[in-house]
């Protein structure tokens, strides 16, 4: 690979769905795609590129490559103490601010999902919980991959998904056979799978407006440029008062003044100011304030 044809496609890549490919990954983007233009016949990664530029269908081969390039690894109840302060305060809370479930449930938008783990580690927690999936909350769950949706619509999971789940629990919602495990109806039915670009506006705008939204170790893949992107989109599709949710590794530090970050009981996550939050009370006081001695 030269550095003409390494640019070309990193440029490819990065204006397609945000993956960042620096120098330091160059040798990953050459092994990867390197066997694979053995498969098709390939002479060079010139042609390839030609290749990704003129198939870009959803199931053409810039899908294959994305599929192939990007880290889908994830497992249950992957940093527990964040889905603890979902289940037991973030929900409760925003149930209890609208009135209750009767307003509708909570909506909540796992992007990146990988192979499923997330999201139905969301609904088995909600039920251990003693909360009803479908009444106090809704779980849409999306990512690029079409070969991880497959996996999480499947809902079979090897014991490497399990390296952080009481065996109880496992016991409970899942039936083995043959070294596989299958997530039950119980949990599977209550989570919406969907294909989707994080760059892509039109599919996102589809989603409508959200309460919670999950991405947790995905912008770390991308440089500031579409980190700022992302976090934007999520800021226009969050309600006052909505959460975010980042991996531990990720922060939203020079990317967006948008969000408060707050100390719940059982871990930090940041939410959208509301403008029934206490700070915007006060300063609509001090204006009305100022507005009055200025008219005296």
């Amino acid at each position: 690979m030269t550095d003409a044809e390494f640019r070309m496609l990193a440029e490819l890549l990065r204006g397609h769905c945000g993956l960042h490919f620096g120098p330091e990954s160059r040798y990953l983007l050459e092994r990867r795609l390197g066997r694979r233009l053995a498969e098709l016949g390939l002479r060079s990664f010139t042609a390839y590129h030609y290749l990704l530029r003129s198939d870009v269908s959803a199931e053409g081969e810039l899908a294959w490559a994305i599929d192939n390039l990007t880290t889908n690894e994830t497992y249950f109840l992957r940093e527990r103490a964040q889905l603890a302060a979902l289940i037991g305060e973030i929900i409760p809370g925003l149930l209890a601010r609208r009135g209750g479930s009767s307003t509708g449930p909570v909506s909540i938008w796992c992007a990146g999902c990988a192979s499923g783990e997330e999201p139905y580690s969301i609904v088995l927690l909600a039920l251990e919980a003693g909360l009803a999936p479908g009444r106090d909350l809704r779980v849409y769950a999306s990512d690029i991959s079409r070969q991880a949706l497959h996996k999480a619509r499947r809902g079979l999971y090897r014991d490497a998904s399990f390296r952080q789940t009481d065996p109880v629990l496992r016991q409970k919602y899942f039936v083995e056979k043959d070294g596989l495990y299958r997530i039950s109806d119980e949990i599977k039915r209550h989570v919406n799978f969907a294909h989707l670009n994080l760059l892509d506006d039109t599919r996102t705008s589809l989603l409508g407006s959200l309460d919670v939204i999950l991405c947790r170790n995905v912008i770390i893949y991308f440089d500031v440029e579409t980190k700022r992107r992302v976090v934007q989109t999520f800021q226009e599709k969050l309600r006052p008062g909505g959460y975010l949710l980042l991996g531990h590794s990720e922060s939203l530090i020079n990317l967006s003044n948008d969000f408060e970050l707050r100390h719940l009981r059982h871990d930090m996550v940041y939410r959208k100011p509301s403008e029934a939050d206490p700070w915007h009370e006060t300063a609509e006081r001090t204006l009305l304030a100022v507005d009055r001695r200025g008219a005296s």
